[in-house]
């Protein structure tokens, strides 16, 4: 497998410091050749420096600075465009997605090499920010584990009830349908139908426009699940107040009953 690595970014600097290197070590005995495209949104913190200091020790790092209008979605696209591979997967530039979970993508991606593999925080396996890998699920030192983190217990809390509205509205077999962490073939990523759903979504809504494309394609989904980690440097761009939290949640709940009437009127 040759892997192209996408991570989106605004302002991640301290985390791709972390991140990447850690990355770089454990995908390297999975695949035969990778490369990681950091797509950045013209951030203000350290990110440019962070990235030309990783460049001299990894070669294999590509570095696009977005010139057009921000756009998480679009950001996503055009690495997928710009990526050399046969294979491409995006994910989360904050360290929630941690390199063992890419690791279990990969692997299980290696034995179903047609279909597209999916991180999951909803199925066997999966965990919400705060919960630790190999424990009990507790709720209080869930609760405890977050609020020693830089993310917000509200925004946690909201996002997984946002989950489980879209699925009631959508009735889809796909738990995780906010993932942003996914694996596929290239070319399963691209042409114009895929490109609308990453066009017409102003946020994190663009995977739910994903989802339902690829299984109206006849596409197999396989979930995988892994915990979420917490984030350790710098603020969620979700939001952290409920003012700000509906506002993002608003578009998913909008763009599951588009979704869901549009389904039923082409039956």
């Amino acid at each position: 497998m040759e892997l192209s690595i996408i991570l989106p970014t605004y302002n991640e600097g301290r985390n791709l410091s972390d991140l990447i290197p850690k990355l770089e070590d454990s995908i390297k005995d999975h695949v035969d050749r990778f490369e990681i495209l950091v797509v950045d949104e013209n951030s203000q913190d350290s990110t440019n420096k962070v990235l030309k200091n990783l460049q001299d020790t990894y070669k294999n790092i590509k570095f696009i600075v977005r010139k057009a209008e921000p756009s998480l979605p679009l950001s996503i696209y055009e690495g997928i465009l710009k990526a050399d591979y046969d294979f491409v997967m995006w994910l989360d530039a904050d360290g929630s997605m941690t390199p063992d979970a890419v690791v279990a993508l990969i692997k299980r991606q290696k034995l179903n090499f047609d279909d597209v593999i999916i991180g999951s925080r909803f199925v066997e396996g999966g965990g919400y920010k705060g919960v630790k890998p190999n424990s009990q699920k507790n709720i209080f030192k869930t609760f405890r584990n977050i609020y020693n983190s830089e993310d917000s217990i509200l925004a946690v809390t909201l996002s997984k009830l946002f989950n489980i509205f879209l699925n009631y509205i959508m009735k889809s077999d796909i738990k995780d349908m906010t993932s942003g962490f996914i694996i596929g073939k290239k070319n399963l990523f691209k042409g114009d139908r895929i490109y609308k759903c990453f066009q017409d979504a102003d946020y994190g809504e663009y995977f739910t426009f994903l989802i339902n494309e690829l299984q109206n394609k006849n596409i197999k989904l396989i979930e995988v699940g892994y915990i979420c980690a917490t984030r350790v440097h710098g603020v969620s761009k979700t939001g952290t107040n409920y003012r700000q939290l509906i506002k993002r949640g608003i578009p998913y709940l909008l763009t599951a009953y588009k979704i869901r009437y549009e389904n039923e009127k082409n039956k």
